[in-house]
């Protein structure tokens, strides 16, 4: 009878991890969008950023608007690609944190107290998306994955393990 539980458990697990690469896709995909039309939104009307960063007291505004734009936008990209994901993952994590320490400073420091504000505040889907992907990777559908497999099927013999002859 355990072993029939065992059994059973293992081939729910398969079938679980078949989720996995889907998900990773879905996450890459919409959140990658929803990057890109956040960075094209500032790019397109920079003045608006600017503002805000200056108002915020930002050093240097107008190089960090454009910066955190073309961040966003051509990171929403590489992560709907599924090219370079896990190292296009970092900055945006690391933005989104940004975006708390210094816009939603509220928002953080309730993540004890009042979790609900830390988890509704803006910033928290595109970090958990971001943090997902940096710790998981883009999964088998991606051009990460395809660029690997490549690369693997192109790699010369090292001379130490080539027949002799």
């Amino acid at each position: 009878m355990l072993k029939q539980i065992e059994r059973a458990y293992e081939l729910y697990l398969r079938a679980a991890s078949l989720l996995q690469p889907l998900l990773l896709l879905l996450i890459r995909v919409y959140w990658g969008w929803q990057f890109w039309q956040t960075g094209w939104g500032k790019l397109t009307n920079i003045s608006k950023p600017i503002e805000y960063f200056t108002s915020l007291g930002i050093p240097f505004p107008v190089f960090n608007a454009y910066f955190i734009g073309i961040l966003e936008a051509g990171g929403g990209i590489l992560l709907i690609l599924g090219l370079g994901s896990r190292l296009i993952a970092l900055p945006l994590a690391v933005d989104m944190i940004m975006a708390y320490v210094i816009a939603d400073r509220e928002a953080l420091g309730s993540i004890i107290s009042e979790p609900d504000k830390f988890y509704n505040a803006a910033p928290f889907t595109f970090l958990m998306a971001s943090l997902i992907i940096l710790a998981f990777g883009p999964g088998w559908l991606s051009l990460d994955t395809l660029i690997m497999w490549r690369r693997s099927k192109k790699q010369p013999v090292p001379a130490s393990l080539a027949p002799a002859g």
